[in-house]
């Protein structure tokens, strides 16, 4: 069977999959590569977008580079490629976090998850109340094993499991809310109307807050001069899966990163909202608190779902695959060996 070329129509694609990934306050902290030897995609993670208050030991940054190295994936199946993926490949690069291959498909690669690619464009983070339809358990199952399949778990618990989970947030919330220095970094991540920036959450792309007080959604704007959506009430019994991993080392949270894409994918697949609650995660004893009595458990992320309107969209910046040494977006759009993807 003959292998397609990786040319720069391909190219575009991968990237332009990849860079669809959710990230924290949509900071997209990676860069890409391109090893023409191996046909591979280097993925590294950029550190010029870090969040020292939210994220110090950078567990974020590694689940939102995780996102993209999945959708990478994806795409790579969709075109034809079996996306052979090694996590942590070189101990002198601690910044090069994954490489995919792009090999010619195997007899089994029934596995790859090409089918997911169309949902890749449609997801998007919804910060507005949900309805009150659950999510049937069939779609929650199929949820619950695709965390599975990439290595992690997604507990999904009742109502009153759930209200505990939603109740650490809260109190993470709060806290945020009352440090200076976490509320200014949240802040500087927001990018107001005519702010030309592909980085950051947008004014449009932030929801309301809930009027009851029970889903507790993180506040960029706090007592800043913008326009603010008047509070609604959100679904009175919310779902909500915990996504977690046996172990909390990088390529623990790589894992989980990909884990938690697969999961999102597979939501939008059957038109199910998701929104991240990641608050609690930012402070070390409420994120073992989320974990509970349930042992060895490192508690990564909170993903609220079920049925309401599509979020706001976050923009993204122009990736740019480069041969070695990868560059970033702002570095390759000068190198005339770069291949823009738009």
């Amino acid at each position: 069977m003959h292998t397609r070329e990786v040319d720069a129509t391909a190219v575009r694609s991968l990237l332009a999959a990849a860079v669809a990934a959710p990230s924290i306050h949509n900071t997209q902290p990676w860069r890409f590569g391109l090893d023409p030897d191996s046909r591979s995609v280097e993925v590294r993670v950029d550190r010029r977008r870090p969040l020292p208050m939210t994220d110090p030991d950078l567990r974020a940054q590694h689940l939102s580079v995780g996102a993209a190295v999945f959708n990478l994936r994806v795409a790579a199946a969709h075109l034809g490629w079996q996306p052979i993926v090694r996590l942590l490949p070189a101990a002198d690069d601690p910044d090069l976090l994954a490489r995919v291959q792009l090999a010619q498909p195997a007899a089994d690669a029934s596995s790859t998850p090409g089918g997911l690619y169309e949902a890749i464009e449609r997801r998007h983070t919804s910060r507005m109340p949900f309805t009150g339809r659950p999510v049937p358990e069939p779609i929650v199952t199929q949820m619950i094993t695709a965390a599975r399949a990439e290595g992690a778990h997604l507990d999904v618990p009742d109502i009153m499991g759930t209200r505990r989970l939603l109740q650490l947030t809260q109190a993470a919330e709060a806290r945020n809310a009352s440090h200076p220095a976490r509320t200014a970094e949240a802040r500087a991540w927001l990018t107001a109307p005519g702010r030309d920036t592909p980085y950051g959450i947008p004014v449009t792309a932030l929801g309301a807050h809930d009027a009851s007080g029970r889903i507790p959604m993180r506040d960029f704007t706090g007592r800043l001069p913008l326009p603010h959506l008047p509070a609604l009430r959100f679904e009175r019994h919310a779902q909500a899966g915990l996504l977690w991993t046996s172990g909390d080392r990088r390529e623990d949270r790589l894992l989980a990163g990909q884990a938690l894409q697969r999961v999102l994918l597979t939501a939008t697949v059957h038109g199910v909202r998701t929104s991240m609650l990641h608050q609690a995660m930012e402070w070390l004893d409420l994120r073992a608190a989320m974990g509970g009595s349930r042992q060895p458990c490192c508690p990564q992320l909170l993903i609220r779902f079920g049925y309401g309107p599509e979020g706001g969209r976050t923009p993204r910046a122009t990736a740019h695959a480069t041969p070695r040494p990868a560059l970033g977006p702002e570095s390759a759009a000068s190198d005339p060996r770069a291949v823009p993807c738009e």
